[in-house]
């Protein structure tokens, strides 16, 4: 069976982006120096934003935004927010006051931006989050959201002075090669988003990274607000009740799926409420409507319609999520735990090439009646299905693709469910295929 193929958005951006991609010969080259040059070209946007919530984590900064976003419209706030990577297209990563960006805006703020930076050497998504930058300057919002890429110390966001809180949700092993083989050394960069005197918001967080975290803070000059200490937030009946600052507040439970969403909704309401961003009476409100309307896609999302779920028997479920570390594993392992021993759990697994798949593996597989290992022909840096396979220690059977893997789960056994995982890449072509 053929893999996917990938959805066609002829654009006009298209060829600038690709351009921009050619203007550095590394994807990845932490440092601000670029940016910081590009930025004092384009008249310094990072200083007339609207206030900034900036957010870093190695799993649920995205979630995170998701939630704050959905927050501050139902306070009835505008909310630019950058975000990355983009699953089908581009346009993803910049959301104004609400909206998607046009087209036209894109390519002409693109084009703006390349020409400020002429041939000097950047990165892509140094180049592209100034783009988003300027746009965010120019257009009036209550809120600006930034989720850092990569780290947070030397990235690219990192260029706000004083935002008006900071969050770092759960810290994990990924992208050791740039942030350290520690938890220690990746909390280091990930705080580095720091301010003197900003709100510093963190979840639950392993020891280690608690204890740098807090280092972190207290060199910076930053108010730390830590689950379990200025805040905390558990299951009361059908819902949730959050409590820090000398309030509560009960709310429902957040409509982002898995348990480690609870710790990434109390870092949400935690950041809202410490950037005084939303206020008033109406406040608790806006919370419980912003937990229960966020949307985040390809993190634990039920696909209820298109081909690939047309190629299930009646009864069935397909469920997509883009998590590919040893952490987001255990995410998952945790979902299936709690809350999917109603029925056999079928996974099809695909990654990226240089990803530590065996971590991830060992985690999800103990929980899986059978697994199968893919590639898709336009996935990004796939890894080899014969690599899956042999990080599961054979448990895994090739698929090789999508489609067909699908289609052989769908023979085993049933009622069941279906998971996509294993990449942000691999769930794009999903989306895209799925209509």
């Amino acid at each position: 069976m053929p893999g996917l193929l990938a959805a066609s958005h002829a654009a006009a951006s298209e060829p600038v982006l690709e351009r921009l991609t050619r203007l550095h010969p590394k994807l990845i080259d932490l440092s601000l120096g670029r940016m910081e040059r590009l930025l004092d070209a384009l008249g310094r946007p990072q200083d007339r934003l609207a206030p900034v919530l900036h957010v870093a984590g190695t799993n649920g900064k995205g979630s995170v935004c998701a939630f704050l976003r959905a927050i501050a419209e139902a306070a009835g706030l505008s909310a630019h927010v950058y975000t990355s990577p983009h699953l089908v297209r581009f346009h993803e990563r910049i959301r104004l006051a609400g909206q998607l960006v046009a087209e036209e805006q894109l390519h002409e703020t693109l084009l703006e931006v390349e020409r400020a930076n002429g041939d000097a050497p950047i990165t892509f998504f140094e180049i592209t989050t100034a783009c988003a930058l300027l746009l965010f300057s120019r257009i009036p919002a209550d809120v600006a959201i930034l989720e850092v890429g990569l780290g947070g110390r030397l990235d690219a966001t990192n260029v706000v002075a004083h935002p008006a809180a900071t969050a770092v949700s759960a810290i994990g092993f990924d992208h050791m090669d740039w942030l350290g083989d520690s938890l220690a050394a990746i909390a280091r960069e990930k705080c580095g988003i720091f301010r003197a005197r900003v709100p510093a918001v963190t979840g639950a967080q392993p020891p280690e990274a608690r204890a740098a975290i807090a280092a972190a803070a207290a060199e910076a000059g930053a108010a730390l607000l830590a689950r379990g200490s200025e805040w905390e937030i558990a299951p009361c009946g059908a819902g949730l009740r959050w409590q820090g600052f000398g309030e509560a507040f009960t709310l429902p439970m957040p409509s982002l799926a898995g348990p480690h969403q609870i710790d990434n909704a109390g870092i949400a309401v935690t950041t809202m409420l410490a950037s005084r961003v939303v206020r008033g009476e109406g406040i608790g409100a806006a919370l419980a409507q912003g937990l229960t309307r966020a949307e985040w896609p390809a993190r634990l999302q039920r696909l209820g319609r298109g081909p690939l779920v047309g190629l299930l028997p009646d009864g069935w479920e397909l469920w997509l999520d883009g998590g590919h570390n040893p952490a987001a594993g255990a995410v998952l392992a945790a979902q299936a735990a709690q809350s999917w021993s109603d029925r056999p759990l079928y996974a099809v697994v695909g990654m990226k090439a240089g990803k530590g798949v065996g971590g991830f593996l060992d985690a999800l597989m103990p929980h899986c009646a059978a697994l199968w290992a893919v590639a898709e022909p336009l996935q990004h840096l796939a890894m080899p299905v014969e690599e899956i396979v042999a990080a599961s220690g054979g448990g895994a059977r090739p698929g090789p693709t999508l489609a067909a893997a699908i289609a052989a789960a769908a023979r085993e056994p049933g009622p069941a469910r279906i998971l996509i995982c294993g990449s942000l890449y691999l769930a794009g072509l999903v989306l895209a295929a799925n209509g």
